[in-house]
C-alpha cells in the first residue's frame, strides 16, 4: 500500500548502519572457516589427482573437487526432475571453500528439489585452508572439470551456475569463455560478482574479514591479481562484450559492498542479462559483500532467477525464508 513502510526482515538492518551489525554477522558466517579447515586439507591431495582421473572418469574427477559437509549437495544419484531439470553447480568465492560459502542456500534449494552440487577450487601450492585464490583460468578449468562430472553424473544435458563474488564473475564467465562452458551452462547466477574487477583495497578489505587471508594476499594470491581493475584476465574476458551467446545471465548485487566496488561496476550488459539490485526489491535490507550468501531476500531472488516461471520476484512482502 503506498505510505506502508517496509518491513525490516530478520537478519536485515535498516539503512541506518552501525557496522556492529555487520561485523557480528561476518564472524558468525566465516566462524566455520576453521571448523572447516581439517576436512578441506584433507581433500587437498585428491585434488591433486584430478587431471588423471579426469582423463577415465569424468564422475570420479569432479567427486575429487566436491566440497565435503554441504547440506543438501553432492548426491551423486541425484537425477534432475521434470520440474527442475537441470542440476545446479555452486562456485565459492575468494578465501572461502564451497563448505562455507553455501550452508544455507544449498539446503534451500535441494528442499526444492533441485540437484546441488558444490566445488572447492582454486587451491595454491603451500597455502593451506584458503581457497580460490589460484589464477582465474586455472580454477576456471577446474570448475570445467566439475561440471562435466556433474552432468555425466545426472545425465543431464546443461547445468545451471550459482556463485559468489570471483565464483559469480570470473571464474564461470572465464569458463563460458574461453572452456567450453556455453554450450553446457544454461544460466549463470552471480552473487555480488567482480566482473569488471575491483580495487586492491577492495580485496584487502575482504582478506581483513578472513584470518590469515591478509597475510597472503600480495604474495600467493594470483585471483586477487586477476580481480583488480584493468588486469590482463579481465580485458581479455570483457573483450567483444560481457556475455555469451546462449546463456542467461542474472547478477544479484547490494549498494552496501565494500568488496567489489563501485559496485555498479558488478552489472553486466548483453541479451539476456537481468540485473538485480537488492534495494529495489526491498530497499531495507542492507547486506554487505559477505552476507550476500547467507541473505533471506537474495536466496528467494536466486530461486527466482533459476525458476521464474514459478518463483516470483522477491520483495520484502515475499516468502523470503526458503
Amino acid at each position: 500500500m503506498p505510505g506502508t513502510p517496509h518491513p525490516v526482515l530478520p537478519g536485515t538492518r535498516p539503512d541506518t548502519r552501525t557496522g556492529t551489525g555487520v561485523r557480528r554477522r561476518i564472524a558468525s558466517a566465516l566462524a566455520g572457516l576453521g571448523l572447516l579447515a581439517a576436512t578441506v586439507i584433507a581433500a587437498a591431495p585428491a585434488q591433486a589427482g584430478t587431471a588423471q582421473a579426469a582423463a577415465t572418469d569424468p564422475v570420479a574427477a569432479a567427486k575429487a573437487l566436491a566440497a565435503p559437509l554441504v547440506p543438501g549437495a553432492n548426491n551423486w544419484s541425484c537425477r534432475p526432475s521434470a520440474a527442475h531439470p537441470r542440476p545446479v553447480v555452486l562456485v565459492h568465492g575468494t578465501f572461502a571453500n564451497g563448505s562455507v560459502n553455501w550452508l544455507p542456500i544449498a539446503p534451500t534449494l535441494a528442499a526444492e528439489g533441485y540437484c546441488v552440487f558444490a566445488l572447492t577450487y582454486g587451491e595454491q601450492p603451500g597455502i593451506p585452508i584458503l581457497r580460490a585464490i589460484a589464477p582465474v583460468p586455472d580454477s576456471a578449468r577446474q570448475l570445467a572439470t566439475f561440471v562435466d562430472g556433474v552432468l555425466a553424473a545426472t545425465g543431464a544435458a546443461k547445468a545451471d551456475l550459482v556463485g559468489h563474488s570471483q565464483g559469480g564473475g570470473l571464474t564461470p564467465r572465464y569458463y563460458l569463455k574461453f572452456e567450453g562452458g556455453a554450450a553446457k551452462v544454461h544460466t549463470l547466477v552471480g552473487l555480488a560478482p567482480s566482473n569488471h574487477g575491483t580495487t586492491l583495497l577492495g580485496l584487502a578489505t575482504l582478506a581483513q574479514s578472513i584470518p590469515g587471508a591478509m597475510d597472503i594476499v600480495g604474495s600467493a594470491c594470483p585471483a586477487c591479481a586477476d580481480q583488480v581493475v584493468g588486469s590482463d584476465v579481465l580485458t581479455r574476458l570483457n573483450a567483444g562484450g560481457d556475455t555469451v551467446p546462449g546463456v542467461s545471465y542474472t547478477v544479484i548485487y547490494t549498494r552496501y559492498d565494500e568488496v567489489v566496488t563501485p559496485y555498479r561496476t558488478q552489472a553486466l550488459s548483453g541479451p539476456d542479462v537481468h540485473n538485480v539490485l537488492v534495494q529495489d526489491l526491498c530497499p531495507a535490507n542492507s547486506p554487505d559483500h559477505v552476507l550476500m550468501a547467507f541473505d533471506p531476500v537474495v536466496r528467494h531472488e536466486i530461486r527466482h532467477a533459476l525458476d521464474p516461471a514459478h518463483v516470483g520476484e522477491a520483495d520484502c512482502w515475499a516468502n523470503v525464508t526458503g
